[in-house]
């Protein structure tokens, strides 16, 4: 019977990878059970963050050699996911997410994981219906694997996509192809939105006749509630790792999520803390919070520029991005309801929950 096993390391810096080997090497994972890993690194979490693309360097070329392979084979082999900034007091580090044989189980469901990779994206692909269409289909592939046969027991997924660079946008042109944006930074939402939106499409929450290349990065209405979209410079097809509970899997984990309306949606959070068993009310006791393994949360500012009805100055700001206010204020109320730093904050929510907000998930240990 299969067991997802999920661990979290910190990290000194984007290429400290020593948490992650000190778990293989004392034998607590096998380095071949391990099947994604998730990083926040301390760049901007723009295009030329490249935190991201030395954090996946260091743990393709650690792994290679504990799996005896290349550092080509160990990237293609696990899914690296890497989110830049940790803005505000978020803590850099790791989650290894493993899978491995465990005992049998009374029947119930349990953390389950399942992974799947889309093909080699072409520039002129990123951001358009074609990738929305793999990107449903892998999710579908991903939910197979890890026998999450019902979409309701999906509880997240996260994506790692591509964006585009002044090179790529040379290479499709010299190919005689237009791409979806010039610039380069929108690429990098296009790229997040038309993830989701394929999420969507897989879980059915949206239809597919909503879909079109002009609804990406317009049709706020249309959106996951479960996708959580990454875009960096490091790869050039989507990875995709599903996480649910499901019938046929051990172990003492859980998963659970809500959407966050806005930046401020404290509820939210401890709502999903009360669907795993938590108090209903309040932060977390410093023992309570070291049963939550993971917290995974999107943040975005909202393109009305209110919160509530009061006015945000994060779209406004020439000096920080966006993005960086978003994830500073979000980690910030996530922090003060987990009672920890260390949380995957991410941002740019395009079609990842409702303008302004984002889902919200949490893994925990739910049974001894």
């Amino acid at each position: 019977m299969p067991e997802c096993l999920v661990f979290r390391v910190p990290a000194q810096h984007p290429a400290d990878v020593s948490g992650v080997m000190d778990l293989v090497t004392s034998g607590t994972v096998g380095a071949p059970e391990i099947v994604a890993i998730f990083g926040k690194t301390e760049g901007n979490g723009c295009v030329n963050d490249f935190t991201r693309q030395l954090a996946v360097m260091a743990l393709e070329t650690a792994l290679a050699t504990a799996l005896g392979c290349t550092p080509a084979e160990a990237g293609a082999r696990i899914a690296l996911v890497m989110s830049g900034g940790t803005e505000g007091g978020l803590s850099p580090h790791f989650l290894i997410l493993a899978r491995r044989e465990g005992p049998a189980a009374p029947e119930r469901k349990a953390l389950a994981i399942g992974t799947a990779f889309t093909h080699a994206f072409r520039p002129e692909e990123i951001g358009r219906m074609s990738q929305v269409e793999a990107t449903a289909a892998a999710v579908g592939r991903a939910m197979a694997e890890a026998g999450l046969t019902d979409p309701a027991d999906v509880h997240l997924v996260q994506v790692k996509c591509p964006l585009l660079t002044s090179a790529r946008i040379a290479d499709a042109a010299a190919r005689g192809h237009g791409v979806a944006t010039h610039d380069t930074y929108a690429s990098m939402g296009l790229s997040r939105g038309a993830s989701a939106l394929g999420i969507a499409l897989a879980l059915g929450e949206v239809d597919r006749e909503q879909l079109t290349d002009p609804a990406i990065g317009t049709r706020r209405d249309l959106f996951s509630g479960r996708a959580s979209a990454s875009a960096g410079i490091e790869l050039m097809r989507n990875e995709i790792i599903v996480l649910g509970n499901a019938p046929g899997w051990t172990g003492p984990l859980a998963i659970a999520h809500r959407v966050m309306d806005d930046g401020i949606d404290l509820p939210a959070i401890l709502g999903v803390l009360s669907d795993l068993g938590f108090p209903e009310a309040g932060p977390l006791s410093r023992q309570e919070s070291e049963r939550v393994i993971a917290l995974l949360v999107k943040a975005e500012p909202s393109h009305d520029g209110l919160i509530r009805g009061r006015r945000h100055i994060m779209n406004d700001d020439s000096d920080i991005n966006a993005t960086r206010h978003a994830r500073a204020l979000v980690g910030g109320v996530a922090a003060a309801a987990i009672g920890r730093t260390d949380l995957f904050v991410s941002g740019g929510a395009e079609h990842q929950g409702p303008d302004g907000g984002g889902p919200v998930a949490v893994i925990a240990r739910v049974r001894d």
